[in-house]
């Protein structure tokens, strides 16, 4: 018997939950989730949903795989391993967009069937690339009637007023997500838009008007007592969900111009011999070492995400702090349907394991493994930039993966004396022969090449 652990961020549901075996992922439906189970499995709706790509796909497995675990469910579904679990609050704006807009399309494909959702979970959704798949198999329930949309708030409070934070107010929604892990509060939105904001129909009935409900306890009490036992005609419920649809189809990012690096592909400080020196050294890496998982840290607008692809890597996952290069990097993505998910990350300040027992949503380390990671024009940024000291920087990049490509910058790149002239310290331990000793003493340097006349360098090394 294997061992069975299960998923700490799915202790919430009372009708069953996720177990890890190995590489294997299951789902357990207990006998309180049984007849909706068996309800939307005769409806023909996961087979709908399989076969679009927009439900993760499962198939019944005996309960004794699970053995304990597995022996007071009433069913037990095995589900395919996603490449990468990632978090709403890692997701750029495009990213949570199409993932409101998928949860929307479900509910509306599953009403047709008689079929509602109980929740309304931003967590319920993952990626493929930049395509959203829903992972919750046991969201789905018989549809009663008249029956209100419960999930309504937690749809607001995750969903839509992240999304209004930067399409409103200019300001992304990750910091805060990061925060509060239930999404932003209505009331805290509602008391920053303008007047101008709320004359928005959508605006003014799913924020400035919960807003109001939710003020006092009593009011909360109320709304929600309301909530149960209003009657929401079918049509209108559909209406509802239309009408947030086209609204959140429409939403864009607010911004007052290009952002620090959104240009830099077109604007930086070597020509395109250096850079196609860059696309050669990894196609190179890539072409030897064949990684499933590739980790590009600096993504940028996923150049190098690509070529590694192109190269042979199966999957590329992308970090970038800009969130200008990050809407780029996923409108790339999406066009082109590539096995890349770009995803925001301050690499100074990772996400870190947090949620109920410091576990429910995993830290970056604790997700799956990277085979091979990328590091180009990174180190400087945070040695210079952030202060952190180069052997403290080496060793976090190390720790990702057994094997990868990482960037020298060296003090004379024009790049770097731009940084310089903001800070009031020298860096004199920053140099190439240190930078070598400190990588050769924590893996073994397979190969190094410069790339630019200023002497940027490209190491390859490798753990084993």
């Amino acid at each position: 018997m294997t061992e069975v652990s299960p998923d700490q961020g799915s202790y919430r549901d009372f009708r069953g939950r996720i177990y890890h075996s190995r590489n294997r992922i299951f789902r357990t439906v207990m006998p309180e989730g049984a007849e909706d189970f068996e309800f939307v499995r005769s409806s023909g709706l996961v087979e709908e949903l399989t076969g679009a790509g927009r439900l993760v796909d499962e198939r019944l497995v005996e309960r004794e795989v699970l053995g304990e675990a597995g022996a007071s469910a009433a069913y037990v579904l095995e589900h395919p391993r996603l490449p990468f679990v990632s978090w709403p609050y890692e997701w750029s704006f495009s990213g949570l967009k199409a993932a409101a807009l998928l949860h929307l399309d479900i509910h509306l494909a599953a009403l047709e069937r008689g079929i509602t959702m109980t929740d309304a979970s931003a967590y319920n959704v993952q990626f493929i690339g930049m395509r959203p798949v829903f992972i919750d198999r046991l969201s789905f329930c018989k549809y009663t009637d008249g029956e209100y949309w419960i999930g309504h708030r937690q749809f607001c409070e995750q969903f839509i007023n992240p999304l209004l934070l930067r399409s409103c107010l200019g300001v992304p929604h990750n910091a805060w997500y990061r925060g509060a892990l239930e999404g932003i509060s209505t009331e805290a939105l509602n008391d920053m838009l303008r007047w101008r904001h709320k004359l928005s129909w959508h605006v003014l009935t799913n924020v400035a008007l919960q807003a109001r409900l939710q003020r006092s306890s009593t009011a909360r009490g109320e709304a929600v007592r309301r909530a149960r036992h209003k009657k929401l005609p079918l049509t209108a419920l559909r209406q509802m969900l239309s009408g947030l649809r086209r609204w959140i189809a429409g939403l864009a990012p607010r911004e007052a111009g290009n952002t620090t690096w959104e240009s830099y592909p077109e604007e930086n400080s070597y020509d395109r011999r250096e850079t196609a020196a860059k696309r050669q050294f990894i196609t190179a890496f890539v072409g030897a070492t064949r990684p499933g998982i590739l980790w590009d840290i600096g993504c940028n607008t996923g150049d190098y995400a690509s070529a590694a692809l192109a190269a042979g890597a199966d999957y590329v996952v992308g970090f970038d702090s800009d969130h200008g290069a990050l809407e780029r990097a996923a409108a790339r993505s999406a066009r082109e349907e590539l096995a890349f998910l770009p995803l925001y990350l301050d690499m100074a300040n990772p996400s870190p394991d947090q949620g109920w027992g410091q576990s429910e949503r995993g830290g970056l380390l604790q997700r799956v493994p990277a085979d091979a990671v990328l590091a180009l024009a990174v180190v400087h940024h945070l040695v210079i930039g952030k202060g952190i000291p180069l052997r403290s920087v080496l060793d976090s990049l190390l720790e990702m993966a057994p094997q990868g490509v990482v960037e020298f910058v060296p003090l004379s790149d024009p790049m770097v004396q731009q940084m310089l002239q903001l800070r009031d310290r020298h860096f004199g331990d920053y140099n190439p022969r240190a930078f070598e000793n400190l990588l050769g003493c924590r893996a073994r340097i397979v190969r190094s090449t410069a790339v630019s006349a200023t002497g940027r360098t490209l190491y390859w090394y490798s753990r084993s």
